[in-house]
């Protein structure tokens, strides 16, 4: 899967867990500053991601994660 098949995914997840419009979403876009992700929303957010590529993601892993940007290089690195 290249990095852009990734970021869709990713997007298609943000989007379906906080209603918000996918165009809305970009690479450098940040998950708490631009998208108003709270700590409830990122582990909806974790959750359908885990589903979405059929991974475990480390909590204190992820916790390093605050851009979309940041979503698709680590689940780029652990695929």
């Amino acid at each position: 899967m290249d990095r852009d098949e990734i970021l869709q995914k990713i997007k298609d997840v943000i989007s379906d867990q906080i209603a918000i419009d996918e165009d809305d979403i970009e690479l450098d876009s940040s998950l708490e500053d631009d998208l108003d992700v709270d700590s409830l929303d990122l582990l909806q957010i974790v959750t359908a991601i885990e589903d979405e590529f059929n991974v475990t993601i480390d909590d204190d892993a992820f916790e390093s994660v605050k851009t979309v940007g940041d979503a698709v290089n680590y689940i780029e690195k652990i695929l």
